[in-house]
């Protein structure tokens, strides 16, 4: 979260960008609780408003910088952080060294700008980040969108395969979790661009257009396939599904354990059949209520596609209108789903 109040465009962030132009170098402070003032010497009181300009301006000082937690004011500057020099510290440069030791000490942000490598490093607790550069970012960035393509044009053919399948009964356990696998897949490396976002701000824009044309609906199907397919509880399997790393993502069985079936690769062979969230969500101007409720009373797709337009009118917010509707629309998907194979 601190990230983005780095970013470019920020006034912290067009701050440090001033700095690093400069080649003055700096630390700051971000936080004037009692005990973080306890451990500062020297300088002088500022409490003045936080522009780019003033805070680059007093970064040419030799000490640190001490922002309010807000970050609305600089409230002193020129002082000398005196952490408790027993914290260990991996860093060399005394500048780094001290930063390192305040945030471990303090569980507050402090920002090191090193002089000579042009390098702003951000320390909090017992976390390190060093910041990269708004090019480098761009290039990260677009790299990930050109795999994020790539697994999004597999996916929709993935899709359209488990589409044919579930109107035909003959879909597999191995490719529900194929299916899983890629969208996964495409969720964590959409995360990884949603933190270069963040790290971009507002030059990030084109990136962040890109990726919301890019992913589309991939995280709605990712739920509805987990709802359709999950053993029971569809939620939890949801949050076991996410909980697992890329290594872990590329073992099918991995996925098929965080559906509630036996982690096993003989299981991968077992027929399953979907409870129909994810066709009946493709019929127009359905309400997400009725869709429970058809669910919900005829148990899984196969149960819902040879229900008559009777049968459908006794379940609960499907009158005969709708129930036409759903018998009609059921039959379209069908029909376009077996002359895409």
């Amino acid at each position: 979260a601190f990230l983005r109040l780095m970013a470019p465009g920020t006034p912290l962030g067009q701050a440090l960008e001033i700095i690093l132009q400069a080649g003055t170098g700096g630390l700051i402070v971000v936080g004037d609780t009692p005990k973080i003032l306890e451990v500062i010497e020297g300088g002088f009181k500022v409490d003045y408003r936080l522009t780019p300009t003033a805070l680059a301006e007093l970064a040419k000082m030799d000490g640190a910088i001490i922002l309010s937690r807000d970050m609305e004011r600089i409230l002193y500057a020129n002082t000398q952080l005196v952490p408790d020099y027993l914290i260990p510290s991996s860093e060399r440069g005394t500048r780094h060294r001290a930063a390192e030791r305040m945030a471990k000490q303090m569980d507050c942000p402090v920002i090191a700008i090193s002089q000579t490598r042009g390098i702003v490093t951000l320390y909090q607790g017992e976390a390190k980040y060093v910041l990269k550069t708004v090019p480098e970012l761009i290039r990260r960035a677009s790299q990930a969108l050109q795999t994020l393509e790539r697994y999004q044009a597999s996916f929709n053919e993935i899709l359209e395969e488990l589409d044919t399948l579930e109107f035909q009964d003959w879909v597999r356990l191995s490719d529900v979790t194929r299916a899983l696998q890629r969208s996964e897949l495409i969720r964590k490396i959409k995360e990884e661009v949603d933190r270069h976002i963040v790290e971009l701000g507002l030059e990030a824009r084109l990136i962040e257009m890109q990726l919301k044309e890019i992913i589309g609906d991939t995280l709605v199907q990712l739920n509805q396939i987990v709802r359709d397919y999950a053993k029971e509880n569809y939620e939890k399997a949801l949050s076991e599904l996410q909980l697992l790393s890329t290594e872990q993502i590329l073992e099918l069985t991995n996925i098929m354990g965080a559906l509630g079936y036996k982690a096993k690769a003989g299981n991968l062979d077992l027929s399953v059949f979907p409870r129909g969230y994810r066709a009946l969500s493709k019929i127009p101007h359905l309400p997400q209520v009725v869709i429970e409720n058809v669910v919900s009373s005829l148990g899984d797709l196969p149960g819902i596609i040879s229900a008559t337009a009777l049968e459908l009118t006794e379940i609960g917010e499907v009158g005969e209108k709708r129930a036409t509707s759903i018998k009609r629309e059921l039959e379209r998907l069908k029909d376009r789903a077996l002359l895409s194979k």
